[in-house]
């Protein structure tokens, strides 16, 4: 049986609805999505991969973290282990969302959580945590199928945004500065989230630990700077549930 068959494709109403609230919270953040998708299809060709090669990359990693720092490395033909040592340290933050994801989707099989894995983004992570991080029940059909409805449009609206750069990015002038408008349409997603004094703790930190972390080699100061935020962020929390506790 296929991987993707181990999901019921008869939906309930509350199923149905959930996956709907899930899409509709996605809409905004496909726009960052297709934009940053887009920016890596075009460095994928510019910087000397073949079309085909390009499309490969974009289907079969679904980083675009790691692929923007593989591509410096491939074009400089270094090792091929510097090169998924450095993919592997960029994207080593999707453990400690797999580690946050795990109460939610435990009660699954190891294939479906496995799918879920592979599609899992930043922004669903940052959404599903913003809106079920705190409650009393998890693991809930709910739960899943709202996940579902983020990261199955993010998979598909990054792919083909993506395979738009690799063969029509030519035609995009250099002076358009597309890498810095995916930036801003990122930030202005993230921004109105940060609403806890926790989340407010945990941009600074990794912001902080991010900018001070840029002369190091490999982008570690960007694992550095995931590691920071979480820190901060769960330290902030347990402080103001212990100030909580004593008013």
């Amino acid at each position: 049986m296929s991987l993707w068959m181990r999901f019921p494709l008869r939906l309930g109403d509350g199923q149905r609805r959930a996956f709907m609230f899930g899409l509709r919270d996605a809409i905004a953040p496909l726009i960052a999505v297709g934009t940053w998708g887009f920016v890596t299809g075009i460095a994928m060709v510019k910087s000397g991969l073949t079309e085909s090669m390009a499309t490969l990359m974009t289907v079969m990693v679904y980083a675009g973290s790691a692929q923007l720092t593989a591509l410096p490395l491939i074009e400089s033909a270094a090792p091929l282990w510097l090169i998924f040592a450095a993919g592997f340290v960029v994207n080593i933050r999707f453990i400690i969302f797999g580690a946050a994801l795990q109460p939610y989707f435990r009660h699954l099989s190891w294939p479906r959580r496995f799918a879920l894995g592979i599609l899992t983004s930043d922004i669903a992570f940052v959404l599903f945590m913003a809106r079920y991080s705190g409650g009393n029940r998890v693991g809930t059909t709910q739960q899943l199928w709202y996940f579902l409805g983020i990261v199955l449009p993010g998979w598909l609206v990054w792919n083909m945004f993506s395979l738009i750069g690799v063969y029509m990015g030519a035609l995009v002038p250099a002076s358009w500065s597309l890498d810095f408008a995916a930036i801003l349409a990122l930030l202005a997603i993230i921004i109105p989230l940060v609403k806890t004094r926790p989340m407010v703790m945990c941009l600074l930190a990794a912001g902080v630990v991010a900018w001070a972390g840029q002369i190091l080699p490999l982008r570690l100061g960007l694992a550095a700077a995931v590691v920071a935020g979480v820190v901060a962020g769960v330290i902030s929390e347990r402080l103001t549930l212990r100030e909580r506790g004593k008013a």
